[in-house]
């Protein structure tokens, strides 16, 4: 207790605080003495907005009155005199002050007599009815022996000003009106007090405009003002009181500031006193506190070295070892193998398709499934198994101790069931399966960098072959994988020198018997190692990227040679293009391939775009969008290899297809195996009632061709066909083929 409160007192906020606490009741007073010096004020300048609607609403009453008395003093002498009326209007003029004018209005709205009239001639005869508003009114007035305002008007003789009609007499006994017209500025100069008018700025305004200002001499304080209402006859007035800074300044006191000094001045004091304390207080306890303090410095440094010690060997998202601590316990363990004359796996794990699933979901759900990943694969590890990340989508595996390769299996085993139940993220349940590539030590490496790039080399092979799977590293593997690197860096050179060409393959119409179309294989035409086929490059090509220049050029050379047979036999000729799953990505896909076919003026309608099932499904509302822009674009849609993939006709209901290539692996036993034939009889019908037409791939017998007829298939393709060949020899083919119908230029 006695320790917290010399803590206390040592504090460096308690002067501060003082301060603070003397300073926060000077403002709380000088805050609530303005206030209720404000409130003085604005009850005052109420009170003059009061005083003067009052006073205002009085004397127009009064002058209301005696426009009234004179009415009736004409409606008793019906037959007073033009002279005799004038003398009365005079006197009115000359006792009151403040009109600028009387009038006599007859029964049918027109002006008489009016006093003085010099100045006013030419409001002699003006109907003052101008209006069906005014006219009403007057009616009224005059029917009920009522009062009458014209609210404020332009005055026909000039200026701005307000007129008071007093019937004389109602009924059928009416004589017309007798009328009042002030002179704004006089009207309003006349019922304000000279203080008022030095003191304030007043403003008037009727029905929420404003109709008269005055001014005062000195500049006004727009802190303060009030609005008050005064009712003159048929008009509301709204007048607003806004008082000078003289006027303020007499009615404000200097009390408020002269409290706010005074105690700041003496929380100063009283803090600089408790400053002075502290010193005192602080400079004995320091003295206390540094050894303890030496001693705590040491303890903190024993532990960042062992948390740096810590952090450098673990992954800090994973909380698995991370790379460089598992290279050198593997090269360590190496060295124990080669002693004992052991052998030891290492094996490389790839999650399948992590990349496609972080960039669709987010970094977020990528670093949690890797969290989860790494929390089933370290239930594996113990003093002879090793996990490690590796990075990216990659984890290291160490088998430290192998008798024979069923270790090495019973652990792969075990790595499979990590990915055997699907994983909780984020609220929903995902299916993750793994690649993994094993090397043996010393078979397959005998330094640590060895093993790992085997082991690599390995897992790439088995990524090759198919996911969810393994392979181990074997002789050979080296030498394809060198080969690969090479192909990989020559194809940039492929493109820039234009190495490519187009095979076509022939698709047969079974209906006319004419070839009418034909699929669009790309080559490599190596200068050193020949013509090499798409399967050894195209998944190269989707590794670096450059698969979206390559569809280009296929896009641009199939346009080219549709653009070569214009004028020939093949001018109704169709060429079918594939495109890969990272082209239908592309944003520029659509413009692409609207300016190659405008830049070879080919129809849109002979160019069709062939994307296998896998593709059309992995963003199902980007690639509608895109498909859709392709359909619209008037180019034909197919989908390829069917039946190897998710196999589901809904989606020939929902894309814009017009083409459907039942997959190869259907047509080869169509003869012979029963299931075949039912599956292609069955996608054909369904087919063909959704509007879609039916392309059966791989026919090589004539049993097979006879088969697809008599199934009513549209379009087969096949080395039974044709194999794919260059452009120049395709007509040739097609001409010197008894098979074959030429198609007839329309």
């Amino acid at each position: 207790m006695h320790k917290q409160f010399l803590n206390a007192l040592l504090s460096p906020l308690l002067p501060a605080l003082v301060m603070l606490t003397f300073l926060a009741v000077a403002l709380g007073l000088q805050h609530s003495m303005v206030r209720q010096q404000d409130q003085q004020i604005q009850a005052a300048i109420g009170q003059e907005a009061d005083n003067l609607s009052r006073e205002l609403t009085e004397r127009f009453q009064a002058h209301q009155q005696a426009i009234y008395r004179m009415a009736q003093r004409l409606r008793v002498s019906p037959d007073m005199t033009e002279a005799t009326w004038r003398m009365d209007a005079r006197n009115y003029l000359s006792n009151f002050g403040i009109y600028q004018a009387i009038e006599w209005i007859d029964r049918d709205y027109f002006i008489r007599w009016i006093e003085p009239i010099n100045g006013n001639e030419s409001v002699v005869g003006f109907n003052i009815a101008f209006s069906d508003q005014r006219r009403r009114a007057l009616a009224e007035a005059a029917a009920n022996d009522t009062l009458d305002s014209s609210g404020v008007i332009t005055l026909k003789q000039g200026g701005t000003g307000l007129v008071i009609y007093a019937p004389v007499g109602s009924g059928d006994d009416n004589n017309g009106f007798i009328a009042g017209v002030f002179l704004l500025e006089n009207l309003a100069d006349t019922l304000l007090s000279s203080s008022l008018r030095s003191d304030f700025l007043i403003t008037i305004a009727e029905n929420g405009k404003q109709i008269y200002q005055l001014a005062p001499a000195n500049d006004v304080s727009t802190a303060y003002s009030d609005s008050v209402q005064a009712d003159l006859l048929s008009s509301t007035w709204q007048l607003t009181l806004i008082p000078t800074e003289h006027w303020v300044q007499k009615h404000q006191s200097s009390l408020p500031w002269v409290t706010l000094y005074t105690l700041a001045l003496m929380g100063v004091l009283v803090s600089l006193a408790g400053l002075l304390i502290q010193l005192v207080l602080k400079r004995h306890q320091d003295l206390l506190k540094t050894r303890y303090d030496l001693e705590q410095e040491i303890q903190q440094r024993q532990i960042a070295q062992r948390n740096l010690a810590r952090l450098e060997s673990t992954d800090s998202l994973t909380g698995l070892a991370n790379r460089r601590f598992f290279m050198e316990d593997l090269a360590h363990t190496l060295i124990l193998a080669d002693r004992h004359r052991r052998q030891a796996a290492l094996v490389m794990i790839d999650l399948d398709r992590f990349q496609m699933l972080n960039d669709s979901l987010g970094h977020q759900f990528g670093d949690e499934l890797l969290i989860r990943v790494a929390e089933r694969l370290n239930a594996l590890g113990d003093e002879r198994v090793m996990i490690a990340y590796a990075g990216g989508d990659e984890f290291m595996v160490c088998q430290q101790h192998v008798e024979n390769i069923d270790d090495v299996i019973h652990l792969l085993g075990q790595i499979q069931k990590c990915f055997t139940e699907p994983y909780a993220i984020q609220g929903h349940t995902y299916a993750i399966t793994a690649t993994m590539g094993i090397a043996i030590y010393p078979q397959s490496g005998v330094d640590a960098d060895v093993l790992l790039r085997s082991a690599d080399i390995a897992l790439h092979r088995a990524k090759e072959n198919g996911r969810n799977s393994y392979q181990f590293y074997t002789e050979g593997m080296q030498d394809r994988e060198v080969r690969r690197l090479e192909l990989d860096k020559d194809l940039a050179t492929a493109l820039e020198q234009d190495q490519f060409v187009l095979h076509l393959q022939p698709q047969l119409d079974l209906n006319t018997m004419e070839v009418n179309s034909a699929e669009a294989l790309i080559r490599w035409q190596h200068p050193q190692r020949g013509l090499i086929p798409p399967f050894e490059f195209i998944p190269l090509a989707e590794e670096s990227g450059r698969i979206t220049d390559i569809g280009r050029w296929v896009v641009m050379a199939a346009c080219r040679q549709l653009a070569a047979w214009r004028d020939g036999p093949l001018s109704r000729m169709k060429i079918a293009i594939n495109l890969s799953g990272r082209e239908l990505d592309n944003e520029d896909l659509v413009d692409h391939i609207q300016r190659a076919l405008t830049l070879f003026q080919v129809d849109a309608s002979r160019l069709e775009v062939e994307l296998t099932e896998e593709i059309f499904i992995q963003n199902i509302e980007r690639n509608r969008n895109q498909l859709k822009r392709l359909h619209d674009l008037g180019v034909l849609l197919a989908i390829d290899d069917f039946g190897v993939g998710y196999s589901s006709l809904a989606y020939l209901r929902d894309f814009p297809v017009d083409l459907l290539k039942i997959d190869r692996s259907f047509i080869t036993n169509i003869t012979e195996c029963p299931d075949d034939a039912i599956i292609t009889r069955a996608v054909t019908n369904l087919a063909h009632n959704l509007g879609v037409k039916v392309v059966a791939e791989g026919v090589e017998t004539e049993e097979q061709l006879e088969f697809l007829k008599n199934l009513n298939c549209d379009v087969v393709q096949g080395y039974l066909i044709s194999r794919p060949v260059e452009a120049t020899q395709l007509e040739i083919l097609l001409r010197d083929n008894p098979r074959f119908v030429m198609a007839s230029n329309p």
